[in-house]
């Protein structure tokens, strides 16, 4: 059981993600906001991040961007989950150091897929 971060500024996003990963006997922390992300990426010290992009406060890749470059939780993959579909923004969260790209809406084997490649 791996402990893993949702950050997504939708209640129902949050719920849908924690259902899968839960049922798939993960332990879920969640985040509503890219600030409030680097802060539980810090504390709670996730195995796997899925990260929203478009967010109020911050955005899903400045938020990727900035716990990438903290020492403490650089080694933390990040799969971005997020309505953006453009080839632009896939490569742009490849360059923020995202190690996935999910557009929404997504299915259950594509959140369980990120976790085998990801987690092992």
């Amino acid at each position: 059981m791996s402990k893993v971060l949702i950050v997504d500024d939708s209640g129902v996003e949050i719920a849908r993600l924690s259902e899968i990963l839960t049922r798939a006997g993960h332990h879920v922390v969640t985040a509503a906001s890219g600030n409030e992300a680097l802060a539980k990426s810090r504390s709670e010290k996730p195995k796997l991040i899925f990260m929203d992009v478009v967010m109020e406060d911050m955005d899903g890749f400045s938020a990727t961007r900035e716990i990438l470059e903290q020492e403490d939780t650089a080694d933390i993959p990040v799969v971005m989950v997020t309505s953006k579909n453009q080839k632009a923004d896939k490569v742009w969260a490849q360059l923020q150091g995202a190690k996935g790209f999910i557009t929404k809406p997504y299915t259950e084997d594509q959140i369980l897929e990120q976790l085998r490649q990801l987690l092992g």
